[in-house]
């Protein structure tokens, strides 16, 4: 199994701070979600870069996780799962998000478990992340990904082979935008 980390965003609403960068217990963020794909079953992570790209390359560590640098981050995460994607050898991909520390490795390893082709996790009954795209699914994923959407075209064409995975007792979905969230985080952690 891969991971497929998206961490190119810029981080507008965050006041133009890469959310990769962000610090989180003492490290930048994408450490922390990498580290959630690595613990969770990824055996292979594949990080998307974009904003501050050489910035997270000089600070974070990263090990032996493939670096794809995105050159259209700013059109939205959707060119990142593009990018992602592209050329992708497995027979599936579980994508991540690196604003999402809420979500664990128990998280990571249910979606994973669930042997399905295409899978969620799900917080109290709603779909959130990580998704688990199979191969045969990637080029429509990668058609449907525009702007922001990432691959909810993908999941809403397939609604009905989609397998939602309770994930709601052993992780959050909530994602980090703004400040204010980030500093909540932090008082929690």
């Amino acid at each position: 199994m891969i991971g497929l980390l998206l961490a190119a965003g810029g981080g507008r609403r965050m006041g133009n701070r890469p959310k990769a960068l962000l610090d989180f217990r003492g490290r930048p963020m994408v450490e922390h979600a990498l580290g959630v794909l690595r613990a969770g079953g990824c055996a292979r992570v594949r990080v998307v870069l974009g904003a501050a790209a050489q910035e997270v390359l000089a600070t974070a560590e990263l090990g032996d996780a493939e670096v794809v640098v995105n050159p259209d981050w700013a059109s939205g995460m959707g060119s990142s799962l593009r990018a992602g994607l592209a050329g992708l050898t497995a027979d599936a991909a579980l994508v991540g998000l690196v604003d999402t520390p809420g979500v664990t490795p128990e998280a990571v390893a249910r979606v994973i478990a669930s042997g399905a082709d295409l899978a969620a996790a799900s917080y109290g009954g709603e779909r959130g992340h990580p998704v688990l795209i199979g191969s045969r699914h990637f080029a429509e994923a990668r058609e449907g990904a525009v702007g922001d959407a990432g691959a909810r075209a993908l999941l809403r064409a397939h609604a009905g082979e989609l397998r939602l995975v309770e994930c709601g007792d052993v992780a959050s979905p909530d994602d980090v935008d703004t400040p204010e969230q980030l500093a909540r985080l932090r008082a929690r952690s």
